[in-house]
């Protein structure tokens, strides 16, 4: 989503973050291909085409302790239920405050 992007660009940008974005889960698979180092992997769970678990798990075959934020408009507790998150994951729910987010980004990052 355009405008989620945007949102989560603005805040890292506030945190003093560098963002790589990507449109689709293929566009961002072929950045990871690039091998650019990140550090946190943000994506939302239901992207068009490649979905984000897919993203993840592709993402952390080249970077394995890679940390993952999941974006979702979804219940948590189903996702988390289901076994959806692995170490390293969290989940925030649209929509979210920018307090919630930033604080999220800098707990997973710097923690």
């Amino acid at each position: 989503d355009p405008a989620v992007r945007m949102i989560l660009a603005e805040v890292l940008e506030t945190l003093g973050y560098e963002m790589i974005q990507a449109e689709d889960g293929q566009e961002a698979a072929r950045r990871l291909a690039d091998g650019v180092k990140i550090d946190l992997l943000i994506t939302d769970v239901g992207l068009p085409g490649m979905n984000g678990r897919q993203v993840a798990d592709l993402a952390r075959e080249r970077h394995q302790e890679l940390k993952v934020l999941f974006v979702t408009g979804y219940a948590e507790q189903a996702a988390v239920r289901s076994g959806f998150l692995d170490p390293g994951m969290d989940m925030i729910l649209k929509p979210f405050a920018i307090e919630e987010i930033s604080a999220k980004l800098r707990a997973m990052i710097e923690g």
